[in-house]
């Protein structure tokens, strides 16, 4: 069996907001070979650059488009194709984008694998340990604390027993991020998880200042407070902060995320699928549980990112949550003839081969804006 073909999809929804949202585009990979398997893949990146990225001609050996370098090989072959991406491409950056568009390969790889032999990904990857877990609303904050607390009960009242609120305008003064955890807590009542995503927005003075503040709401925890390169302010606000801080959607492939590791440098890393793959993401696993630390997901794109995430999870020992992201957007509820989203305030894993999700290919075609193969 051989790969015979890498087509690169972007899709994009026709209004696209000012917003921290990567569930407004999408691009995805599809890996076919010469039996007639198709795999499914996707990036959380810019599209056109993770495009450009596959599509590039030759350079020279180190400076290579993905595509060039995986036709003709082996697709059962996924560390190989790895390490041959990773080194034909170093001039384009060792981390970062490349990577992105190297996970979305791998993960097409992977969906490919599973339904080669018939197996649901997370058993190709040694066995699942839940079936299922706890999910949590994933959501921007409001406008302001009341907005914040409406956002907040309405996901209580679909099921929810966890809500996550991120990004803007945390971050404006220390009176309106309070009042946006107050805002996100009132929603939520005393017996919800309430989590905070900062975005990003403080030194590690400030940072601290504001877990300690956060404390009084319980909140389960802070998530990325200060820039994603800041592993020394990690370091140092983890071993003072009252709650647990949370970090890594910015990662991309093992180099990434290792000194966040080898710092112990927070106490939740989440890794997302979609710019890290499969194949980085079983290595980070296997390292963050071997320093005794808490894995989850991040994911804010599409089904097949939730998919891919729910198959990765489902196989770290003490992974406990379950980010679900409940943007009103149509790649997130549309782009698959499955519903991948929590019930109940839980989500189960798919069973079906490979990712066990399949495209809606007539969506696919209505919101298509490039293609390349």
């Amino acid at each position: 069996m051989k790969i015979t073909e890498v087509i690169c999809q972007i899709l994009r929804i026709p209004s696209i907001e000012a917003k921290t949202a990567s569930s407004q585009d999408s691009v995805l990979v599809r890996v076919r070979t010469d039996n007639g398997l198709e795999g499914i893949g996707e990036a959380d990146s810019s599209p056109e650059v993770v495009k450009a990225i596959i599509d590039a001609p030759f350079s020279h050996n180190i400076a290579c488009g993905l595509r060039q370098i995986v036709v003709g090989e082996d697709p059962l072959a996924h560390e190989r194709l790895w390490q041959k991406m990773y080194r034909r491409t170093q001039y384009f950056g060792t981390s970062s984008v490349t990577i992105t568009a190297m996970a979305a390969i791998d993960m097409a790889l992977w969906d490919l694998k599973g339904k080669y032999f018939g197996e649901p990904i997370h058993r190709l990857l040694g066995g699942q340990q839940h079936s299922d877990f706890l999910a949590y609303a994933s959501i921007l904050f409001g406008r302001d604390r009341e907005e914040t607390r409406e956002i907040g009960q309405r996901w209580v009242e679909a099921g929810y027993r966890a809500v996550k609120f991120g990004w803007e305008p945390m971050g404006v003064s220390e009176s309106t991020d309070i009042d946006l955890v107050r805002g996100g807590r009132e929603g939520l009542g005393d017996e919800n998880t309430l989590l905070i995503d900062a975005g990003c927005v403080w030194d590690a003075r400030t940072a601290l200042r504001r877990a300690q503040a956060f404390a009084e709401f319980k909140i389960g925890w802070l998530e990325e407070p200060l820039r994603p390169e800041d592993v020394d302010g990690y370091a140092w606000l983890r071993d003072r902060s009252p709650v647990f801080i949370a970090a890594g959607e910015h990662e991309c492939g093992r180099n990434s995320f290792r000194p966040l590791i080898d710092r112990h440098a927070v106490d939740i890393y989440q890794v997302d699928l979609s710019r890290n793959g499969f194949t980085d993401a079983s290595y980070i696993r296997a390292r963050v549980e071997e320093i005794g630390a808490r894995l989850c997901n991040h994911c804010y794109t599409s089904p097949i990112t939730v998919a891919a995430s729910l198959h990765w999870l489902s196989t770290c020992r003490d992974a406990f949550i379950f980010e679900d992201c409940v943007e009103d957007s149509p790649l997130r509820h549309e782009l698959t003839l499955e519903k991948v989203q929590a019930k109940n305030g839980r989500i189960a894993v798919p069973q079906g081969p490979g990712l066990g999700v399949n495209l809606n290919e007539q969506f696919v075609q209505d919101f298509l804006v490039a293609e390349s193969r």
